[in-house]
């Protein structure tokens, strides 16, 4: 980990000096644009803080709550999800920005690297193929949100920017794919990466995201299949990735997190150096949790299939409305916080959280569910998954955040292969098998294939529930094109309400609407809208 322990914000600036006949002449006491990149240290610098900048753990776990697995009860993601957004909304003005802050880094880096003259030409083909894979991914996450947007393949000025056309957003797909293809032959792969260098952007990186763009578009399925076999057959060539043993060890026990084979690419973190702190605002009260700013829906939960297999309301799978977490998909306990669980402290102790209220014989003021209650979750439920065992007071942690697994390249494949009428038991015994049985499946109804009927909503379930808490579902729902049906209505928490008349008696919390005519592309923030008249609008939306 020694390449991220020094995430550093490089500002690199022309420094004039006072009293020179010319101005080409650089200062000697000091780097100026001239000499800054001659020196190999402030090149890897840069190249650092191009990382630092690729995503944060804030669009990391926001997402969930811009999807049907969580539900947030205030800010702009409940302004999102309950269909109220305007072009005024702050996140889509900040995350914008984001995106937009890392490509101008990286283009920067780009412009400029030629000017170092010391590192040898087979190590700066790698960073610039490292940062040429931010950019693209930065094009990615910018038109999957916004649609079409401004391609920025260069350092611009600021009167450029506000002149910039948006482009087509096949022609950013094409963009982000092109430079994946062009990059994928300067970078190393995973299988020969030094223990020092564990997080740098490899070979798999570029393909895992390349299926990843691919998958999302739905035409070009073959080519899905093509990119996830060369991962999954070719190891040599392009890494070495494998299945965890352990679920759950893979986002929480450190030596796990940090080392697994089953990261493609990560977020990475240090403790005390660089750390993220959401888990504070994911926690139950009672192991010290602050507040529940994110909160596991009773729709996710109930996608957890049983023991046997069977989903929760299909005849014949054992389900107990009245002891509903008993016999279910073991990814359930590693994920989320139900009444009753057994938490597991750092020391290997235990405390039962007891959610459902008055029902806590030892505190049965503090209930984690109090209807109303700003600071208990609205579901009554809580996340596990990420919970970090070494992590610093108030869930300060050094695990990373991974963003590609070996699991999705999985998922991408068994979908794809779906979709082409190619899905069979060896396909199957790959995928959806090979995931249900680290899981810890071992009846045959859950790990056997079932044949071909209804594959689709089996793929699509066991990637909501392999993937929770890890910002996929929000892409999954839109590019589905089901986010106007999962996003509509009233998002529901554990039985626990006073009102059986209502839903049964689930909790309900928001309603959400999700208009299809418009709410699957964000509008383009005001401001940058006002700035510069070429970019227009996203319909529906008004500056």
């Amino acid at each position: 980990m020694k390449f991220f322990k020094k995430l550093l914000i490089v500002s690199v600036a022309v420094v004039a000096a006072s009293g020179c006949k010319k101005l080409d002449i650089a200062p000697t006491d000091r780097f100026s644009d001239l000499t800054f990149w001659q020196v190999d240290a402030n090149v890897y610098n840069a190249l650092n803080n191009n990382y630092s900048l690729i995503y944060n753990s804030g669009l990391y776990f926001d997402a969930e709550a811009l999807s049907d697995n969580a539900y947030s009860p205030s800010g702009d993601l409940n302004v999102i999800a309950s269909g109220n957004a305007t072009s005024q909304t702050g996140k889509f003005a900040g995350d914008w920005n984001n995106y937009y802050s890392a490509i101008k880094s990286c283009n920067i880096f780009l412009a400029n690297i030629d000017k170092n003259t010391t590192l040898p030409a087979a190590t700066k083909a790698r960073l610039i193929a490292e940062t040429r894979f931010i950019r693209a991914f930065e094009h990615f996450n910018l038109t999957k949100w916004y649609g079409d947007v401004p391609i920025v393949d260069k350092d611009i000025s600021p009167e450029e920017a506000q002149t910039i056309s948006r482009s087509p957003k096949t022609a950013v797909v094409k963009f982000v794919v092109d430079e994946l293809e062009a990059i994928v032959n300067d970078l190393p792969s995973s299988t020969n990466l030094p223990a020092n260098e564990n997080g740098r952007i490899t070979k798999g990186a570029a393909l895992a995201l390349e299926a990843r763009v691919l998958l999302y578009q739905g035409d070009r399925m073959t080519d899905v299949v093509n990119i996830c076999e060369k991962l999954m057959n070719d190891q040599g060539t392009y890494g070495s990735y494998s299945l965890e043993s352990s679920y759950s060890a893979l986002f929480s026990d450190p030596n796990v997190n940090k080392n697994t084979k089953e990261s493609i690419l990560s977020l990475q973190y240090v403790p005390t150096l660089r750390t993220w702190q959401n888990f504070w605002d994911f926690a139950p009260r009672t192991v010290g949790g602050r507040v529940s700013s994110m909160a596991p829906t009773q729709e996710l939960v109930d996608d957890y299939i049983m023991l046997n297999g069977k989903g929760v309301k299909e005849a014949g799978s054992g389900y107990n409305e009245n002891n509903p977490y008993i016999n279910r998909d073991p990814r359930l306990t590693a994920t989320i916080v139900y009444d009753r669980y057994t938490w597991v402290n750092a020391n290997n102790t235990t405390k039962t959280i007891y959610i459902k209220p008055g029902t806590d014989p030892v505190q049965p003021g503090l209930d984690e569910y109090s209807a109303g209650s700003q600071a208990a979750s609205a579901t009554a439920y809580y996340w596990r998954k990420y919970y970090d065992p070494s992590a610093l007071a108030n869930f300060v942690s050094g695990n990373n955040l991974h963003l590609i697994r070996y699991a999705e390249i999985l998922l991408d494949y068994a979908e794809a292969k779906q979709s082409l009428g190619q899905m069979d038991a060896t396909v199957w015994n790959k995928t959806i098998g090979a995931l249900r049985q680290r899981a810890g499946f071992t009846d045959a109804g859950a790990v056997t294939y079932p044949g071909n009927t209804n594959m689709t909503n089996i793929i699509r379930r066991e990637r909501r529930v392999e993937l929770a808490m890890e910002g996929i579902r929000a892409d999954d729902i839109r590019r589905w094109k089901v986010a106007e049906t999962v996003m509509n209505g009233y998002i529901h928490g554990a039985k626990f309400s006073n009102d059986q008349s209502t839903d049964n008696g689930y909790i309900r919390t928001q309603l959400r609407k999700f208009n299809a005519n418009r709410d699957y592309l964000w509008a383009i923030p005001a401001h940058d809208a006002d700035l510069n008249k070429n970019l227009g609008q996203n319909p529906g939306y008004t500056n």
